[in-house]
């Protein structure tokens, strides 16, 4: 995917996190999934496989994932001022929304009504969340078949391994995630991996 240039203004990177905030109905996945459109499918500032590339770093660190993928997006498009307008884009407009809501959800809470828009609200998230994990393992999925049938099997087993081991034997998400690092650090190491991020991105560093 050819990338756009040049980076964003200070102020439209600003707009652009505010309106992935203000959209982020539905919790994570939906965030997720904006971010991808917006950077991705729009502006084409990121490739997916950036993305994945951030995403992945950031899942190896403790703390909320998606403030440190806007801290590592911002960087990209703007350096330190990137970082700045990103975080206030995304975390202020929606915190102060979110506090609002709370306070007021105090008195509505118990109306039938509401409840039944609460229930309908879970199976979108739930198509939310399939198409950002759709979205993730497509362009594993694509890399794997190009290095050859070993590679693609093996990113199947561990798509399946970590999931069954998190559903049936109840282990940690940082031990599956340790686990599947420690395995990717010996089946794929032996093998150079073309790197994710392009020139585009060492150039702007």
């Amino acid at each position: 995917m050819a990338l756009q240039d040049p980076r964003p203004g200070k102020w439209q990177l600003f707009r652009i996190w505010v309106g992935v905030g203000l959209q982020s109905f539905g919790g994570g996945a939906s965030t997720t999934f904006l971010i991808q459109r917006a950077f991705i499918e729009k502006h084409k500032w990121l490739s997916m496989e950036e993305f994945a590339y951030f995403w992945n770093l950031c899942v190896l660190t403790p703390g909320i994932n998606l403030i440190a993928v806007t801290v590592l997006i911002g960087r990209k498009l703007g350096g330190a001022w990137g970082i700045a307008v990103s975080l206030a884009g995304m975390l202020l407009p929606s915190a102060l929304i979110t506090c609002l809501l709370t306070v007021g959800f105090k008195s509505v809470e118990h109306i039938a009504a509401v409840q039944a828009a609460l229930r309908g609200v879970v199976p979108a998230t739930g198509g939310i969340m399939l198409l950002v994990g759709l979205n993730f393992a497509l362009p594993l999925i694509r890399r794997g078949y190009k290095e050859g049938v070993f590679y693609l099997l093996v990113s199947g087993v561990f798509i399946i391994a970590c999931t069954l081991a998190v559903i049936f034997l109840k282990l940690s998400v940082i031990v599956v995630i340790l686990g599947a690092a420690f395995l990717g650090t010996f089946l794929f190491g032996r093998k150079p991996i073309s790197p994710l991020l392009t020139k585009d991105e060492g150039k702007h560093s």
